[in-house]
């Protein structure tokens, strides 16, 4: 009867899966070496354990680090390498921009001057003067673009003010003098007195109506205006 399938999965068990990584490797090895001799192939393996312990193989007369050199040409990758010293330095670098920009803003803010020269300073100014100068430009340019809008918009206001006032022209009727001081004379010449303001019905010989005929006129205007209010809407259009 025949070996029963292995389920391939990870073993839970940590010592049962130290030996099985042993005799797997040992296999993979095995092989990777017959492979390089059989085949006369060069090839390049290497095996990090659960553990992070590291096991390599090259085919000779190769090193690895041939095999990952002739690895990078082919594919066109490299890796790049850095050591500490190199991180060191372009750190320590870093830092030193970031010191350098930080001191410029302070000083473009006014602060930490004490440590400039006078050639410093005056560059300083020279740089403050030159930002003065761009900032007024966009100003003006700002303004000038608002007083383009207002002349626009004004333009605008006087034509439809000359359209109007064609318009008018053209058809009388529509002119707004109707409204204004013509209206108060319009409107007394259409509507007659009442009949008690008749001259014929005044009779003088009474004493109530001769205090009346005495009265100042704006006193009578006054007082038929509280009795008739389309007299006192002719009477405001005429004032």
């Amino acid at each position: 009867m025949g070996r029963g399938k292995i389920e391939i999965k990870r073993i839970e068990n940590s010592t049962n899966r130290q030996v099985t990584f042993s005799k797997r490797r040992g296999g993979l090895l095995k092989k990777a070496h017959e492979l390089a001799v059989l085949c006369d192939a060069q090839l390049g393996l290497i095996i990090f354990s659960s553990s992070n312990k590291m096991y390599e193989y090259s085919s000779s007369p190769c090193s690895m680090q041939q095999v990952i050199d002739r690895y990078q040409k082919v594919s066109g990758t490299r890796i790049q390498e850095y050591d500490n010293k190199q991180i060191y330095n372009e750190l320590t670098k870093l830092r030193s921009d970031n010191d350098k920009i930080q001191a410029s803003m302070r000083q473009f803010y006014g602060e930490d001057l004490t440590s400039l020269s006078y050639n410093d300073l005056q560059q300083l100014e020279e740089t403050l003067e030159n930002s003065i100068n761009k900032i007024r430009v966009r100003k003006n340019q700002i303004l000038q673009q608002q007083l383009d809008n207002l002349r626009r918009k004004i333009q605008e206001l006087e034509h439809q003010q000359t359209v109007l006032e064609q318009k008018s022209m053209e058809h009388p009727g529509l002119d707004m003098g109707l409204y204004g001081e013509d209206m108060g004379r319009n409107m007394l010449h259409l509507s007659p007195l009442p009949p008690q303001f008749h001259p014929h019905r005044l009779q003088p010989s009474q004493p109530n109506l001769q205090e009346a005929v005495n009265l100042p006129r704006h006193a009578l205007q006054l007082w038929y205006s509280c009795n008739n209010p389309l007299f006192l809407l002719i009477q405001f259009s005429s004032s």
